[in-house]
């Protein structure tokens, strides 16, 4: 049977989400590297994998998927018997997953999103970060924040006392934000500033960051 296949970008954070759950399920696979700065990713054959040019495709075998937080469930769920366990089997802690999944895609990353792009990758890029913008989002990403705080005084994951694919998600925009004046968000608010700590600690993160080098 042919490899796990990850194609995208070291950098991307939607890569680095796929590449996580991997590292997490102990699955091996072979990264296909994609140059977006020639725009390989909007190009044969790469657009066949993912037909909206974006980073990671993937594949499995005989199946090819795109959207990394699809790509991160089949992944649990195909796997389910390996590695880490970072899904429930009881509904109702499955539907606290889906709710901490959904808020990370809906209200989380929206802000982070784009103040990743403001302070990390428009540095990269040579462009000047546009401080209005990371005023007005960092006000968006504090709303959502407060809701963390006192969801994670109750739980120290998002879901429960276990670790999930809900907190997963997180990691690679809080990576890049705990190294931009937005970590303020983070650290002045103690039980996110805890559970940032614990997720970004985790040996698998730490191999999807020693990739980078």
């Amino acid at each position: 049977m042919a490899p796990v296949k990850v194609h995208g970008n070291v950098l991307s954070v939607c890569t680095r989400r796929v590449i996580a759950a991997l590292y997490e399920k102990d699955i091996k696979f072979e990264l296909v590297p994609i140059d977006l700065g020639t725009g390989e990713h909007k190009k044969e054959p790469f657009i066949s994998l993912n037909p909206f040019g974006e980073v990671p495709a993937f594949e499995d075998g005989d199946l090819k998927l795109f959207e990394s937080r699809a790509i991160t469930q089949y992944i649990v769920h195909e796997y389910a018997d390996k590695g880490t366990p970072l899904v429930f089997q009881d509904s109702k802690k499955m539907a606290m997953i889906a709710v901490g999944c959904e808020v990370e895609g809906q209200k989380f990353d929206p802000a982070a999103s784009k103040l990743t792009f403001e302070q990390v990758i428009k540095p990269m890029l040579k462009m000047p970060t546009d401080a209005a913008v990371v005023e007005e989002y960092e006000a968006k990403l504090a709303v959502v924040l407060d809701v963390y705080e006192i969801r994670l005084a109750q739980s120290k994951y998002l879901a429960g006392e276990r670790f999930t694919l809900a907190d997963l998600h997180h990691i690679p925009s809080i990576h890049y934000l705990m190294g931009t004046q937005s970590k303020k968000l983070f650290v002045s608010r103690p039980h996110v500033s805890a559970w940032v700590a614990d997720i970004t600690a985790r040996p698998a993160w730490k191999k999807v960051i020693a990739l980078q080098k």
